[in-house]
Formats: C-alpha cells, structure tokens, sequence
C-alpha cells in the first residue's frame, strides 16, 4: 500500500480498506494535495483484489470542510482555479466509477466539497450530531460543483434550499432528504458501518462491480432504454461463474464459495 503523509490508509484481512482523511489542522479539507492523493489511492484500490469494500472518514474533529480557501486565496490566475475544480471533479466521478462499493463515515461536519464528497459516495452514514452544508453562497462562491452530487441524491426543492440558504443540515433531516443512508449515536457509527461493510464484502466482487457500473449508467437513461441496457447486463451477469455458484448454492441450501469470475 502507498504511504500518504493527508491519509491513513489500512486494510482488513475481509477486504475492508479504510481512507482516513488526516489534516485535521484544515478540518480534512479538500486541498490540491488531498485530492491527488485521493486519486493515487483509489485508482490503486481499484486495480485491488484484496479490496472490495473501501470507507472514507475524517480524522480529527469532523469529516471534511471541502476546498482549502486559504489554498484558494493563494491562486492568481483562471488557469489555477480551473485545475482545481477540474481535479475535484475527476475525484467525485472516480468514486461514482470505481468497481468496489464506498462508504463515507461522517461526524462533525461535511461541508461544500466535503458535502459533495458524501453525496458521491455509494453510501453514506454519520453520527446523529453530524451537520451538512453547501455554504458557499455565504462567501460569494455558489455551490456549483457539488451541486452535481447533491442534486442527484436530493429533491430539487431541497437542494436548491440548501444552496440558496447555505444554512446547514442536521443528520436527521440529511437521512430523511435521502443524502445520507442513517445516522447513529457517536459511540455505535463505528461498529453499524463496519457492519454494513462485512455485509457488501461477503458478496462476489465481480457481481457487485456490474451492479455498481449498471446503476448508475441506467439513471441517466430514459425507463424503456434503461429496461433494455439492464436486461444485457442481467444476461452478462448470468455468464458469470458466480451466478452460476450463486444459484447452485441457493438451491442446495449451502453458502456460495465466490469465484469472482
């Protein structure tokens, strides 16, 4: 595993990788730095077989501010700024493409980028004092790109209040809008998302690679185009060694043994 000096990275013998987000001094946030190594990590998770669960969290007193302003107040031209939205964007669409499942693990705050970064993930669980944010209208700088992300996990009504308003979010309002799954006491968030990940890891990692891929491909297409893609990825599905496995063992009332072929 690559050395990081922004994140903490281990990796449990069920294939749970953990990225700790460690700047705790800029509350995590989404510097140039983090980002790259972000990238590095996750592109190197992907090629993996050891991993097939990964969770993201924050060290420190919560989980991310989003874009480093002092960062940002350093730059001087277009081109800089540009880079910087360029790489953060690359970072939220390889999460949304990458083959294992992701988890973000919140408390404190998750805010602008930060937000953004929880609603990329394939999943998401706080501690129920957790707050969320999209601020930027408050300092002049809209929301833009994490709108993205939050728009396609919360109504437009409610995300347009939250980037209009700037106003933050509690963790219980964050679960009802649908932008986090649950939220739990400090002293349980621990073992509930280690839960959830024993869970998903337990799975073919082949199969979960296709379900991940198909599902997000599929929400961007209209119902009848949707039903027609959906249906040659279940006939892809069905060719594999596992579903194969999967079926065999169901019937035979036995645990599947995963090929992950």
């Amino acid at each position: 595993m690559i050395d990081f000096k922004n994140l903490k990275i281990s990796q449990t013998s069920k294939g749970i990788t953990r990225i700790i987000l460690n700047d705790p001094s800029s509350y995590n946030s989404l510097s140039g730095d983090m980002i790259g190594s972000l990238l590095l990590v996750l592109d190197f998770l992907n090629k993996d077989s050891k991993s097939k669960v990964i969770i993201i969290e924050g060290s420190g007193k919560g989980f991310c501010a989003g874009h480093n302003l002092k960062e940002i107040n350093l730059m001087k031209n277009k081109a800089s700024y540009l880079s910087l939205f360029k790489k953060c964007s690359k970072l939220m669409l390889s999460i949304t493409n990458h083959k294992k499942p992701i988890i973000a693990k919140i408390h404190g705050g998750a805010f602008a980028a930060g937000c953004q970064l929880v609603a990329s993930c394939d999943l998401a669980y706080s501690t129920k004092d957790s707050i969320f944010a999209t601020p930027g209208v408050n300092i002049g700088l809209f929301c833009s790109t994490p709108m993205v992300a939050l728009s396609r996990n919360v109504n437009r009504k409610e995300s347009m209040q939250m980037l209009l308003t700037g106003e933050p979010i509690k963790a219980n309002i964050a679960k009802r809008m649908g932008l986090i799954n649950d939220c739990y006491a400090s002293s349980k968030l621990e073992k509930e998302v280690v839960k959830i990940a024993n869970i998903i890891a337990s799975k073919s990692s082949l199969v979960l690679k296709i379900g991940k891929s198909a599902f997000y491909k599929q929400l961007e297409m209209p119902t009848e185009k949707a039903y027609e893609y959906t249906s040659k990825i279940m006939l892809e599905n069905m060719m594999t060694v596992d579903a194969k496995e999967g079926i065999n063992s169901f019937i035979k009332k036995r645990f599947p043994i995963w090929k992950n072929k």
